[in-house]
């Protein structure tokens, strides 16, 4: 017999009409990603895969690119035109198929991409990264 209980568990059981969204313990934290400075067994564990992290966008290095530095607190002057401003070790460089739309400093949000590992120069900022998300939204 098919009754609202088999319906309801039915549609639940299958996805196919429904957008795939993360859960909130998907979502991982900036901190995370780190273990005293060095990379947590986490982020080597998720290596190449495709993973959410949420942290604040730090002011662009440049107009209309397609890159952004995420970072665990919010910074409201970019690091690397202040002499003297902190600027934190454990940050997440996000690469973007599109040109970035800036959001404020002080606004949360969750990007996700592949992540990728190790040292990397980009060659249009000259900016190193040693931990990346690539193909990156963010939301």
């Amino acid at each position: 017999m098919f009754t609202r209980r088999t319906f309801l568990t039915a549609s639940l059981a299958t996805p196919l009409l429904a957008r795939p969204t993360l859960a909130a313990d998907e979502v991982i934290k900036l901190r995370n990603l780190y273990d005293r400075k060095a990379l947590s067994d986490l982020a080597k564990s998720r290596e190449g895969k495709r993973i959410a992290v949420d942290g604040y966008m730090a002011p662009p290095l440049k107009a209309e690119s397609a890159f952004f530095v995420l970072t665990r607190r919010p910074m409201s002057v970019c690091p690397f035109c202040e002499t003297e401003a902190e600027w934190p070790n454990d940050i997440l460089a996000v690469y973007t198929k599109r040109i970035v739309d800036v959001v404020p400093y002080n606004v949360k949000i969750v990007t996700s991409g592949v992540l990728e590992l190790g040292a990397y120069r980009d060659p249009e900022t000259g900016f190193l990264s040693m931990v990346r998300l690539v193909d990156a939204s963010y939301d």
